[in-house]
């Protein structure tokens, strides 16, 4: 078959069959199946797609094809988009919006070279903007680059940090403050107490002009989460007890009352790959006011925290991280973007741990619909937890 030119009339994004989806998934599994079979892969992204996240249209699979008038329709290259709940804050006011994250992008080897990836991307992003949102507009698009940066930014998705530091796994824990576990079940409690938070901080930093947006911490992310790790966990560690005893996250009281908690997610790469197995730091939450920051970790604002209740109880949360990483066959912790809170905590565990600028991977990219420039937008709370 003569492939077509990427300027060709025949060429339309359209949302997949369910055959076109399957196939897509067969084809994409070498990248992305990691540690599972094919057979577990495929068995995997069904069951996702079950989920409170993705069912109803939750999800979206799209394919950019080529179809001739009268002819079958090939598909070229696909990619999926989650509608999200999000927050946008400006002047004082904040709002409740529609924003969508971008995944699981793959043009097969046999069509790759001609454009037709950057084709299909340039229409994902003008459709996604009218996208599930009635006679509105979804306010901005998220998606995390694993081929740098130049290739999205060229279709509006701009690249914002994308750093992170991480601890070993530790088998026992070391001096701190005591800590509880968190489980699913405490996972609607404190999403709806992190979200007022949430709502609260939004309020007070976008009274400077600037324009601060957040994806939603619900529990309907959390749960697309724990529906990963959960179908790895059994698949891979169905007879080891241990490897799930560390819970969801932890939680610890701090001297003046409030408390602060993490949630977090175990993630098993191929073992023929280098990359090591990675507990990874979902969402760090601390209550009272001046407690915690949301800007990236700085000199000055390391020096402004050092020794406050907050990183106390925000590096006990991180030895429980180690302990559970440990417990579960994990190399190290990762956390994302820090702040000087987080950072800070993690110093005090180990004072040689350095920030990694990621350049190629997991490069956290967000295209703005909204009112202004996206150098007036500020995004908050850029955690693991937003990945998809």
């Amino acid at each position: 078959m003569e492939l077509p030119h990427k300027d060709s009339p025949n060429l339309h994004l359209v949302v997949a069959t369910q055959e076109e989806l399957l196939q897509q998934q067969n084809d994409n599994s070498g990248e992305w199946k990691g540690a599972l079979s094919l057979e577990a892969y495929l068995r995997r992204e069904e069951v996702l797609l079950q989920l409170d996240l993705t069912k109803d249209g939750g999800l979206t699979p799209w394919m950019l094809v080529h179809q001739p008038p009268n002819a079958v329709r090939t598909v070229l290259c696909g990619c999926e988009s989650l509608k999200k709940k999000a927050l946008v804050a400006k002047d004082g006011k904040v709002r409740d919006v529609v924003a969508h994250g971008v995944a699981s992008v793959f043009c097969p080897p046999k069509y790759r070279g001609k454009g037709y990836a950057g084709v299909m991307m340039s229409k994902v992003a003008q459709r996604l903007q009218k996208w599930q949102v009635g006679d509105g507009n979804a306010e901005f698009s998220i998606l995390f680059s694993d081929i740098g940066k130049e290739f999205y930014t060229a279709r509006g998705w701009q690249p914002f940090p994308s750093c992170h530091v991480s601890l070993p796994a530790k088998a026992e824990l070391g001096e701190g403050l005591a800590t509880s576990k968190v489980e699913s079940g405490d996972y609607e409690e404190l999403c709806a107490d992190d979200q007022q938070l949430l709502r609260k901080r939004l309020q007070a930093m976008s009274s400077s002009g600037r324009t601060a947006v957040a994806l939603l911490p619900d529990v309907t992310t959390l749960h697309w989460h724990q529906a990963r790790e959960d179908f790895v966990a059994r698949e891979l560690h169905s007879g080891n007890a241990n490897v799930m005893a560390g819970g969801r996250g932890a939680m610890v009281k701090m001297d003046d009352g409030f408390r602060a908690w993490c949630y977090w997610t175990r993630v098993w790469t191929n073992p023929q790959e280098e990359a090591p197995n990675t507990l990874h730091i979902l969402r760090v939450v601390v209550e009272g006011e001046g407690h915690y920051d949301f800007g990236p970790a700085s000199e000055d604002g390391l020096k402004k925290v050092q020794n406050t209740s907050a990183v106390k109880a925000v590096s006990a949360l991180f030895q429980a991280a180690q302990l559970a990483a440990h417990q579960a066959g994990m190399n190290e912790v990762q956390i994302w973007n820090p702040t000087s809170t987080t950072l800070a905590a993690v110093k005090l565990l180990d004072a040689n741990s350095a920030t990694v600028e990621r350049e190629k991977e997991s490069i956290t990219s967000l295209l703005w619909y909204g009112e202004g420039s996206w150098e007036d937008v500020d995004w908050v709370c850029n955690e693991k937890y937003g990945w998809c």
